[in-house]
């Protein structure tokens, strides 16, 4: 596993490090909030382990912003002295995982990150990225640039299609097929909706990533590289 530890405390950072390590696994670390949040948000990891009283940012607000802002769903254990009811409810509230209470058994730590990165990995959302455009294709929901686009039905086979396939051209015929099987539309449909799908994708945002070939079909692509 690949196991970022966000810990203020220089021997329990580098207690968890040693041991990790030595089990194989591949260990980043932060000392405060900030530095934390930022690791999580632009790197991925099968795992976190978070403590809650750090400095710049406490715990809480790193899983917060992780969960809300960044939409990240990483699977976070809190370690902490913080040992009342009310403390666990809050931490899962935030967005945590687990939940270990300090003093730990460093073998207990690597079970219960073990448990989470696998659970971590079964509950992975389908996600299709190209360039800044996102589509989940569990919740059906396409954004750009953070911002939720309105599709129909249609329209989101189409963007599939084409995004599954990426930076390759689709062709009409194979577009055709996917969306409507054997029970093709008249000619002018698949155009119609590309036409819309250009319209909400693209138009709003400066750079067209829906580009034609000429003869042979479509693709989804940056148009920059």
């Amino acid at each position: 596993m690949r196991i970022l530890v966000i810990e203020d405390n220089t021997d329990i950072a580098a207690n968890l490090g040693d041991y990790l390590e030595d089990r194989g696994h591949a260990v980043d670390f932060a000392a405060d909030g900030v530095t934390g949040l930022h690791l999580a948000v632009v790197n991925e990891f099968d795992a976190i382990v978070l403590d809650l009283n750090l400095p710049g940012m406490d715990g809480l607000e790193v899983c917060r912003k992780l969960r809300a802002e960044a939409r990240k769903q990483t699977p976070v254990l809190m370690l902490t002295a913080r040992d009342t009811l009310d403390n666990k409810l809050g931490g899962f509230d935030a967005g945590a995982d687990d939940y270990l209470v300090k003093p730990f058994a460093l073998q207990e730590v690597e079970v219960r990150l073990n448990v989470l990165a696998r659970r971590g990995k079964a509950a992975k959302p389908r996600v299709l990225n190209v360039d800044d455009l996102e589509y989940n294709l569990d919740t059906l929901e396409v954004r750009r640039q953070g911002k939720l686009l309105q599709l129909n039905p249609t329209a989101l086979k189409i963007l599939q299609a084409l995004m599954e396939a990426s930076p390759a051209v689709v062709t009409r015929q194979e577009l055709e097929t996917k969306v409507w099987g054997e029970e093709l539309p008249d000619s002018d449909s698949l155009r119609v909706h590309i036409h819309g799908l250009r319209a909400a994708v693209d138009k709003p945002f400066g750079k067209p990533l829906i580009q034609t070939r000429h003869g042979i079909g479509y693709r989804v692509a940056n148009p920059d590289g």
